[in-house]
């Protein structure tokens, strides 16, 4: 069986639930004769990538183009973009520096890096893969997603969305896939029985960002212990980014980035909320976590279903996700979990306690939740999925 050499581009340095997607789709695929070679920066995600196996080019930053329904240019965020043409020359020589290596495709992790895809598949003459994992703006919006769409018309031979929510924010006209993140994670056995009066255990997974809607949780968790409930919140993740020195101080000062923990830190002191909410930073055995949570919340902004979900599901754990209009591979609203419109505080406290109140129904949403997540995110099934778009492109390029 041929090497297939496939060079990923990953933008985020913190470990986080893209980078370990792909670690665990690239297990799988290198079962198939796929070798990975990442260009990506310096941190964690680094880090996994090679304990993952993969060959790893280390840079200071990746430039990117964000025209995410979040992260978009507008106001003073357009300074960012400064930034991202500062980090140009240095991603420009990452490629450049690569050019002798033998590169069958190009496939970036995240839409933001399609500037450098494009370069990238300029570079070697390879088909390109974009990975969506996140909601774009509404399709013609603006001139920055007409220009989007008129690049992944143009260059990308390939474009996959991880579910039908991002699939939706994209334009017409592409060769569009749907490839859910398998899950590779060790199987959750049989839970105990959640009892009413038992302390209530919510959990969230994830880099710690005020988008990810960890603020408003922690505004929930006070008011369930205004209304009595007993309740605990333990939270996994670190910061995006570290918040020391001149370029911490200057993301802080234009309000790019923010220290999270430290907010959340004093937040909890201020409230008393020491014995409520537990930030545990950056946990590695997320399976043995799972097994202690009774429910985990997804309060995103982003109005999507994120990894955490699919990964309590596998393990038996409903979830509360903010998601406005839920398609059937994020959230089955009464089913899986519940779904609220909007990061609101007094909402997501109503959903927990929902579910704190009735521990049977609560357990039955995490039964369902396991079989659901079972059909939809095998990592086997989704992983060939993926090898079956590498070998089309490559076919049609030997065809050519």
């Amino acid at each position: 069986m041929s090497v297939l050499r496939v060079l990923y581009l990953h933008p985020a340095a913190a470990f986080g639930g893209a980078s370990k997607s792909l670690i665990e789709l690239h297990r799988q695929l290198a079962g198939d004769g796929v070798s990975g070679l990442v260009i990506t920066p310096s941190g964690g995600a680094a880090d996994a990538f090679e304990a993952a196996g993969m060959d790893v080019s280390r840079v200071s930053g990746l430039s990117q183009f964000d025209n995410t329904r979040y992260g978009h240019y507008r106001s003073w965020r357009w300074l960012i973009l400064l930034r991202e043409l500062w980090l140009l020359p240095g991603s420009i020589r990452a490629l450049w520096r690569l050019g002798d290596e033998r590169v069958d495709l190009v496939h970036i992790n995240e839409i933001t890096l399609l500037p450098l895809g494009m370069l990238a598949k300029r570079i070697w003459r390879v088909p390109l893969v974009v990975h969506t994992r996140s909601l774009q703006c509404r399709p013609g919006s603006s001139w920055r997603t007409r220009l989007i769409q008129a690049w992944l018309v143009k260059f990308a031979d390939a474009v996959v969305a991880i579910d039908h929510t991002v699939a939706r924010t994209l334009g017409p006209g592409l060769a569009l896939h749907v490839v859910h993140n398998g899950l590779g994670l060790r199987r959750g056995g049989e839970r105990a029985d959640l009892r009413p009066g038992d302390v209530f255990r919510v959990g969230f997974l994830g880099v710690l960002l005020p988008l990810k809607g960890v603020f408003e949780l922690v505004e929930a968790v006070r008011l369930l212990r205004d209304r009595g409930v007993r309740v605990q919140c333990l939270i996994a993740g670190e910061n995006a980014r570290p918040m020391t020195g001149l370029r911490g101080w200057l993301l802080g000062r234009f309000g790019f980035a923010r220290d999270v923990r430290k907010d959340l830190e004093q937040f909890i002191q201020r409230e008393n909320l020491g014995d409520k909410v537990q930030l545990l930073g950056f946990v590695e055995d997320v399976e043995a976590l799972y097994e202690r949570l009774d429910v985990l919340c997804f309060p995103s902004h982003l109005d999507a279903a994120g990894r955490p979900v699919f990964e309590a599901a596998f393990h038996g754990v409903p979830s509360v996700v903010v998601i406005e209009n839920p398609l059937s591979d994020a959230v089955l609203h009464g089913v899986t979990g519940l779904a609220v419109p909007t990061p609101d505080p007094v909402l997501i406290a109503d959903a927990l306690e929902r579910l704190a109140a009735d521990p049977v129904y609560c357990q039955r949403l995490g039964a369902q939740a396991r079989f659901w997540a079972d059909e939809t995110f095998s990592i086997r099934a989704n992983a060939t999925r993926m090898m079956g778009i590498y070998r089309q492109l490559l076919t049609v390029r030997s065809a050519d």
